[in-house]
């Protein structure tokens, strides 16, 4: 009686299934323009080795300069970002879309009736509605640079 007979035994760790590796994610705001690109150059950055990484907008919109200056400052060249839309991209077979803004959330969610893909939605600012001086703004951009990137850590190492 003292053996457990008739207990429920959770199956040991390598039974269980291991969760799906993610090999390719999109990231997805409003414009193209500022969170989507920064969160591409940090993922190809950080995992660029094992994780296919693009980004769009709802609509294009040429790419920020305050989003430039801010990645030069970590070593990540955006300079020559070009925006997409969804309907630019060659491949759309992504494990993941995350979605930075309302808008690119909702984009996402309609393209799942004819895609199977996963959508996590990060809520990100926009470092555009920022006031002030340069650097004001400035830290703007930096605050969302930094919150994409301990994210994207997170998310996909290990």
């Amino acid at each position: 009686m003292g053996d457990g007979e008739g207990a429920k035994r959770e199956p040991p760790e390598a039974d269980k299934p291991a969760p799906r590796r993610v090999q390719s994610v999109l990231f997805m705001c409003a414009l193209n323009a500022v969170r989507s690109p920064m969160a591409e150059g940090l993922a190809r950055h950080y995992f660029g080795r094992s994780l296919y990484v693009a980004s769009a907008g709802v609509r294009p919109e040429e790419i920020d300069p305050f989003t430039v200056a801010a990645m030069n400052e970590i070593g990540i060249d955006l300079a020559a970002h070009r925006p997409h839309t969804i309907e630019d991209l060659a491949d759309t077979g992504f494990d993941v879309i995350i979605t930075l803004s309302p808008e690119a959330h909702h984009q996402a969610m309609e393209l799942t009736r004819t895609l199977a893909v996963d959508v996590e939605y990060w809520p990100t600012a926009d470092p555009t509605a920022a006031q002030g001086t340069r650097e004001q703004r400035l830290d703007a951009y930096r605050a969302v640079r930094d919150g994409l990137a301990q994210r994207i850590i997170e998310r996909f190492a290990g």
